[in-house]
């Protein structure tokens, strides 16, 4: 498939059209961010182990029967996915308080909480991805009650899902977010990425309960370099999957 036109490119990611116009080829790039992009440096290597735990994490949830807008894997940086009408939302779901869920609440980092949590942030980096409720998001027609109805189980089920997957390989899903969208005929889809980038993963395999980060904290925080971390990641999940009769890419 030829890729021709850049379509978008924000800040992990080149999106380009091809000759399929239901299928659009996703370039992984080098750089990190935080802070809404005011922290920002590029890592060798980066794009290339993001689309590698991209491609392994959506092919086992569909082995949970979860579909995804993934394709396929076609180079080290390179992915095709289904074109989908995409939700200006990130999706978050909180399984251990950290983060912003700390800061905004006043909760100590690492709390168990009793239940997940779901939230919506607005995609809009003028405001800084304020947070928003149901109500917030049918008064703005950012969604319908109808594609809420759809959105919030398909997140649990995601989630649910996650914590079996990262459990697996000695991990602990602290918090993620995700996004979904709609193809042409309405299927809701998962879509855009699950990397440590957009997750907190925290080691468990020594047993210590001492946390080690293998997400992009590392980068946030100062704590260290997170290639080796990303590179932990997609070593484990590709034991993973090839234990589940996967095709890894070697």
């Amino acid at each position: 498939m030829e890729k021709l036109e850049k379509l978008y490119e924000g800040k992990a990611k080149q999106l380009y059209a091809t000759d399929d116009p239901e299928v659009l080829w996703v370039e992984y790039k080098n750089s990190a961010t935080a802070g809404d992009g005011e922290k920002k440096e590029d890592f060798a290597g980066k794009g290339r182990l993001n689309n590698l735990i991209t491609t392994l994490i959506f092919d086992l949830l569909k082995k949970h029967g979860i579909d995804s807008h993934l394709v396929a894997r076609v180079g080290e940086t390179s992915q095709l996915v289904k074109k989908v009408t995409m939700f200006p939302l990130e999706i978050v779901l909180r399984n251990t308080a950290a983060g912003h869920f700390c800061s905004r609440l006043g909760v100590e980092e690492g709390i168990e909480l009793k239940e997940p949590v779901l939230e919506y942030f607005l995609k809009n980096d003028d405001l800084h991805d304020p947070f928003v409720n149901d109500d917030d998001l049918v008064a703005l027609g950012v969604c319908t009650r109808e594609d809420l109805a759809e959105i919030a189980p398909l997140a649990r089920r995601i989630n649910e899902a996650l914590i079996e997957i990262f459990a697996k390989i000695g991990i602990k899903l602290v918090d993620f977010k995700i996004e979904m969208g709609r193809t042409s005929d309405g299927t809701l889809l998962l879509a855009d990425e699950i990397t440590p980038d957009s997750c907190r993963l925290w080691d468990q395999r020594d047993g210590s309960g001492k946390v080690e980060h293998l997400d992009k904290d590392l980068f946030r925080r100062d704590l260290g370099d997170i290639i080796p971390a990303y590179e932990e990641v997609e070593s484990r999940l590709a034991e993973l999957a090839k234990s589940e009769g996967i095709e890894v890419a070697e």
